[in-house]
């Protein structure tokens, strides 16, 4: 039904008007108490999806990727279609409106989409607002979190380490996981703080502030950090990333962010700036996943994401050396059965 009627419907509107539409529907759902009706409908639950990495235990996993939920408004209601975990953001120090619009773009004939959207989004503070509850001791049905964390458009590279640092303070006690982007290509200069010199210095100053949170913290626990890598980057790179990894001793990779590579790409919005990501990644995202993991011996966790629009694809990922997946495209084109898909198709392989 999702791809015969609801997507058509949907994608013959504005890409982010239909976003925004799309969370008031699915929040109204919930609130009429369809929340368990999804739950019945799309989430798979056995214990042979747990899987247990950086010291958390996934229900199942299959997480939706940073870009969806960027301000933490709906990771209640999008868990109920059977995602392991939810990652929020990209969140900044400070509320930033993004670039101009439009700045999200489909690509049909490639089941792609293109955006530049810029880390539009209403700052740390009020992500954490929408965290709290998640965390509230009452609470029997706690959602795993992932916080996306980057930098303010204004703020120059060489003074980007103190927003990343604002994000992870305040986001401390409220995510279980962090994500270092500097992989986007929509926020002016970001990528070049992928590299060495820049990159070790940004990601060991987190481990510090880690390690020193963790003694303060009730729980007397680190949290784990994973860095984002686009997909752009050369053989060589990704042996600089390796090395970084275990320079650093930060618990993972998430493989791989959006391109700005246009190959093989025949729809008419090719020629819009931006990160591109979809099927057309599929392959490139892979690719990397394997070459990590070869090349490092399998020495951290990886997350793959990139092209997933099928269970095989996410078997293919997993197969490469991915410890978990995310969604985001995929989740677009595809619709949420895709989730449960994904599940019982590992489930079968178990």
């Amino acid at each position: 039904m999702y791809k015969s009627v609801i997507r058509p419907l949907f994608f013959s509107f504005d890409p982010e008007k239909i976003h925004h539409f799309t969370f008031s529907l699915i929040r109204f759902f919930h609130k009429i108490g369809f929340g368990s009706i999804f739950r019945s409908i799309y989430k798979v639950e056995n214990p042979k999806l747990e899987r247990e990495l950086f010291g958390l235990k996934f229900p199942n996993p299959v997480g939706l990727a940073a870009g969806f939920d960027k301000d933490a408004k709906l990771y209640k209601e999008l868990s109920n279609f059977g995602f392991g975990f939810i990652e929020i953001g990209t969140i900044t120090p400070k509320p930033q409106p993004g670039n101009e619009k439009p700045r999200l773009f489909r690509l049909k004939e490639d089941a792609a989409i293109i955006n530049r959207m810029g880390f539009n989004n209403g700052g740390v503070k009020e992500a954490v607002e929408r965290l709290k509850s998640n965390c509230h001791p009452e609470r029997s049905r706690r959602i795993l979190i992932g916080g996306n964390i980057g930098k303010n458009k204004n703020t120059p590279n060489e003074e980007a380490v103190n927003d990343y640092i604002i994000c992870f303070e305040a986001l401390f006690d409220y995510v279980d996981y962090f994500v270092v982007n500097v992989s986007s290509p929509n926020t002016p200069n970001l990528r070049a703080l992928q590299e060495k010199k820049p990159l070790t210095n940004l990601l060991q100053t987190l481990q510090d502030r880690n390690n020193e949170m963790s003694v303060r913290a009730e729980s007397g626990t680190r949290k784990p950090i994973l860095l984002k890598i686009a997909p752009d980057l050369t053989d060589e790179q990704l042996l600089d990333i390796i090395e970084i990894v275990a320079t650093t001793k930060i618990d993972g990779v998430i493989a791989t962010n959006t391109t700005i590579s246009r190959e093989g790409i025949s729809s008419e919005n090719k020629k819009e700036m931006g990160g591109l990501s979809g099927k057309p990644l599929t392959k490139r995202a892979t690719e990397i996943i394997r070459f990590l993991s070869e090349k490092s011996n399998k020495a951290f966790p990886i997350i793959g994401v990139g092209g997933i629009h099928s269970a095989k694809d996410a078997v293919e990922k997993l197969e490469a050396g991915a410890s978990l997946v995310q969604l985001y495209t995929g989740f677009i084109y595809e619709g949420p059965g895709l989730i449960q898909q994904i599940n019982k198709a590992l489930l079968k392989r178990t």
